[in-house]
């Protein structure tokens, strides 16, 4: 491989691990909390893909407004999915949680499908995502330089987040002991509810971002990003977003660089990530950064 192909493949592989990490993000916060997959959460990432193609369609909104727009949109959606599947079954054995999570997720894939149709739509990229710069004598696509940026951007606010605001305090106090932040007097359903919002916005701009980058949406485009960014969370360390984030980086570089050192296999590319989770399950289940956490009962 020459000089100028890694660094094409590596802008590639951190492009494709920034949106992985972005959807990631999403798994653990809600897991950090509640100690649930919330398998709707690829679809999510799919829904911020389509309120940006109407955004733009309908209402002619600049991208950059566009993707502000469908994520404050999809953060609604988040909390709602909260309040209206998840806080109903929040004392229920936990296996009740589990089986509504799937339940969203099939509600989200078939009514995209009824009410949107199955047919792919062509997504409109904007001008800067499809300019080529060259980068130590190798052509790089802007999608490939500008979405890793962005996605640092939103990780860096995320940051802010949690760790500079009250709202953020309130998130870490309740994943922590959900049970002595409730008798300290914060309303935690309200927090979960802000956790939910928070995770959907960074998954659909992780979908309007991985359409920029594949210019193509449909109902099920959020399955297989979806289960992989879940890969990434688990590998990176569960819980953690510093590991669900480092998780996204190296899913992404893994499954670049395999396609590109073995081009003649890239149909095994799904394969090999799976086998890396489980390979992560079976030596180290708590991930790079992860850490045992005290199971609720």
């Amino acid at each position: 491989m020459s000089f100028q192909t890694f660094v094409q493949q590596f802008f590639n592989g951190v492009s494709l691990g920034s949106l992985y990490a972005l959807i990631a993000i999403g798994y653990t916060m809600v897991y950090g909390i509640l100690r649930l997959i919330n398998f709707a959460h690829g679809d999510v990432f799919m829904v911020g893909a389509y309120l940006f193609f109407y955004l733009v369609a309908l209402f002619h909104l600049p991208w950059y407004l566009a993707l502000a727009g469908a994520m404050l949109l999809a953060a609604g959606v988040g909390m709602l999915i909260d309040r209206a599947a998840y806080r109903p079954v929040r004392e229920a054995p936990r296996i009740s949680a589990l089986i509504t999570a799937v339940g969203v997720a099939f509600l989200l894939e078939n009514g995209a499908i009824v009410a949107l149709g199955a047919r792919p739509k062509a997504f409109p990229r904007p001008a800067v995502m499809t300019q080529v710069y060259q980068i130590s004598g190798a052509n790089v696509l802007g999608v490939s330089f500008w979405v890793p940026v962005l996605a640092l951007v939103l990780l860096a606010l995320l940051l802010l987040l949690v760790y500079r605001t009250k709202v953020g305090m309130a998130m870490r106090a309740v994943a922590t002991d959900m049970e002595a932040t409730r008798l300290m007097g914060v309303d935690v359903d309200r927090v979960i509810s802000y956790t939910f919002a928070v995770g959907s916005a960074l998954a659909a701009a992780g979908g309007i971002m991985w359409a920029f980058k594949y210019p193509q949406i449909q109902p099920l485009m959020g399955v297989y990003p979806g289960w992989k960014a879940f890969t990434a969370a688990v590998v990176g360390g569960i819980g953690s977003i510093a590991g669900a984030t480092l998780g996204g980086f190296l899913i992404g570089m893994v499954e670049i660089l395999f396609v590109a050192f073995f081009p003649m296999h890239s149909g095994y590319r799904d394969a090999v990530i799976f086998a890396l989770l489980i390979l992560f399950l079976l030596v180290r289940p708590t991930g790079i950064l992860g850490a045992p956490l005290k199971e609720k009962v």
